[in-house]
């Protein structure tokens, strides 16, 4: 018999994925240059010639059964031994390779993260809006994720709201920053009130509550930005990161998770994280990738081209009329919907205009819409008329 569990999740479609059938499809019948494709978080700019230069060295110089064979279940001893001297050497850290587990991307390291430190009948708190995919991150290890309503004025953290979920089931708290969907960076007033809040409720409970802080985005800071080292800032968390958007390989899958050397059994997570992949059959990312990661871990590809897109799409889309929070990082906007329901906006947007943008509701914020501007600045040139003539419509 097959699984009900799985078989009912099938039927769960991604909204994201929706709108980006729909886009392939309709390319066929008006081409591709003809839509302005805003739905996939997809890097656009090419991955640092080092990388690429590094991958063909080790091809064509190392011992194939060096490169090709079976990574230790950690990961490879240089890959994290180098991943800890950067950080260490960026953010002022002390961590060594016995904090570092190489992982599937951001998710893998999520994945594994949630395992080691909640259970059944905990609870993992996060900030709406939030990556929809955390859910099944953290029901697959039997928590209850719960959802901080958004401060859709800021999208700093909506700390009310946040202090009436804390209880004593909580095991983690969950942030993402820079955010996917908003953009917004939490500032470092932001984290250290978070911090002092976690302080004093594992005061309060007798147990550590853990910070996950999802960083995919960490490289893409724009000007003026205030954007701290999250764990810099409290003893008890756990870096996820993925070398995905910082240096354009997304499907190379790699990331890693970075244990606080000051956390609560700190040098005890990675031994767990190994044996969390067995159950969940990760068994660490390719050799190789991790071998060529190394001699890039302080450099990314040309990112300058998200700022440009974001400075031409604010001010365009706010001169329009369109409310937005200006991003501060990422390639993401996230500005307000014309009417109520942003799932009917975006469609009429896409069916209309050939203007591919996502609804907020799956990021658990109502009345929004993601635009994923991780595309040619002549993009969004051509989609800014396509932008006022949706606003026409409904003004």
């Amino acid at each position: 018999m097959i699984s009900e569990f799985y078989k009912e999740m099938t039927g769960k479609t991604s909204v994201i994925r929706d709108f980006f059938a729909y886009s392939m499809e309709r390319a066929k019948v008006v081409g591709a240059e003809n839509i302005c494709n805003f739905s996939l978080g997809n890097p656009s700019v090419p991955c640092p010639d080092s990388f690429t230069k590094e991958m063909i060295r080790l091809l064509s110089e190392k011992d194939p059964m060096a490169i090709h064979g079976y990574s230790p279940s950690l990961g490879l001893d240089s890959t994290r031994t180098k991943i800890a001297e950067s950080l260490n050497r960026r953010f002022g850290m002390d961590y060594t390779a016995k904090h570092i587990f190489p992982t599937t991307g951001a998710a893998g390291a999520i994945a594994h993260a949630v395992r080691c430190i909640a259970g059944d009948g905990d609870e993992i708190i996060t900030f709406a809006p939030y990556f929809p995919e955390y859910i099944p991150y953290i029901t697959g290890c039997g928590a209850k994720l719960r959802i901080v309503p958004a401060d859709i004025d800021s999208f700093q953290i909506n700390f009310e709201e946040f202090e009436k979920m804390m209880n004593e089931k909580v095991a983690a708290v969950i942030i993402n920053s820079p955010n996917n969907p908003s953009g917004i960076v939490y500032t470092t007033e932001t984290i250290d009130k978070l911090a002092s809040i976690l302080n004093e409720k594992q005061k309060e409970y007798g147990h550590e509550i853990f910070l996950i802080s999802d960083e995919p985005y960490r490289e893409i800071i724009f000007a003026g930005a205030d954007a701290p080292f999250i764990s810099k800032h409290y003893d008890n968390s756990i870096c996820c990161y993925s070398f995905s958007k910082s240096l354009s390989i997304p499907g190379e899958r790699l990331g890693y998770v970075a244990v606080n050397p000051k956390a609560k059994d700190a040098e005890m997570i990675v031994p767990m994280c190994g044996q969390v992949s067995r159950f969940t059959g990760h068994n660490c990312p390719p050799s190789i990738i991790q071998l060529a990661a190394e001699s890039v871990l302080d450099e990314t590809s040309d990112l300058s081209i998200y700022e440009t897109n974001k400075n031409l799409l604010y001010k365009a889309l706010t001169e329009i009329g369109y409310e937005c929070v200006e991003p501060m990082g990422t390639f993401y906007m996230f500005p307000k919907s014309l009417i109520p329901d942003a799932n009917e906006f975006c469609w009429r947007a896409a069916k209309e205009l050939d203007l591919i943008l996502v609804p907020g509701d799956s990021f658990a914020c109502p009345g929004h819409f993601r635009i994923a501007y991780c595309v040619q600045t002549e993009t969004v040139e051509k989609a800014i008329p396509r932008f006022k003539k949706l606003y026409d419509m409904y003004k």
